[in-house]
């Protein structure tokens, strides 16, 4: 549930939102990944999904399979926005996408979200 919860998190989704992934523990330098799946309430294309995420604060898309161009942990090591591709239509669910995303574990996570959730409470004056 640490993942389904993370992501939800990461890509500003309602609690509620069905999400399947699998997180795949494998020895890297530093990050981490995830396969997920993520099933809408009204049918989307990968197009409109790489719009919306490219557009989205703290998400870097990298995603041109033809050309074996997908986000690593490489890509993500030492630097903060989450990195998202692979973004393809999910044939298990009806408006299903799939996709891939990594990130720098010791930069993008609780501690992160927490600074932010701060700085942006501070900013709106509601301390």
């Amino acid at each position: 549930m640490k993942v389904t919860n993370e992501t939800k998190k990461i890509l500003h989704l309602d609690p509620a939102t069905p999400i399947s992934c699998t997180a795949v523990r494998v020895p890297v330098y530093r990050g981490h990944s995830e396969a997920v799946d993520i099933e809408f309430e009204n049918e989307i294309t990968p197009d409109e999904v790489r719009e919306i995420l490219k557009n989205t604060f703290g998400v870097k898309v990298i995603d041109n399979p033809d050309n074996y161009e997908y986000p690593t942990t490489r890509d993500a090591a030492n630097v903060d926005p989450v990195f998202v591709g692979r973004i393809r239509k999910n044939i298990a669910f009806e408006n299903g996408i799939s996709l891939w995303c990594v990130g720098d574990n010791l930069r993008i996570g609780a501690a992160l979200n927490t600074v932010r959730i701060c700085k942006k409470i501070t900013e709106m004056g509601l301390y």
